[in-house]
């Protein structure tokens, strides 16, 4: 049995999981490294909404920020992120893979 620890990072990790607009930007850096601008287009939002978005998910480890110079660029912390999402969307899910 997980601990309520545990328990409670899953869950908050799961509350992150439950926006399109964070789901869709998860399944971009799944695809690799990309900066905001990039992000917000293939999500179909503002970079203002992307970048509150990637605050959220890096501030939880699910993102990891390399900044060089004024430009930041985003990809996800691990490959075990990739994994949760090719099993929620469904492995043939070629945008994730």
């Amino acid at each position: 049995m997980p601990s309520d620890e545990q328990v409670e990072r899953t869950v908050d990790a799961m509350r992150l999981l439950s926006d399109s607009t964070r789901v869709k930007i998860l399944c971009a850096l799944a695809q690799g490294e990309s900066y905001v601008g990039c992000l917000a287009e293939l999500a179909g939002v503002t970079p203002a909404a992307v970048s509150q978005h990637l605050t959220k998910l890096r501030l939880a480890g699910i993102v990891h920020v390399r900044r060089e110079g004024t430009f930041a660029y985003y990809s996800l912390a691990d490959g075990h992120f990739r994994e949760l999402l090719e099993v929620l969307l469904g492995r043939g899910l070629a945008t994730v893979r």
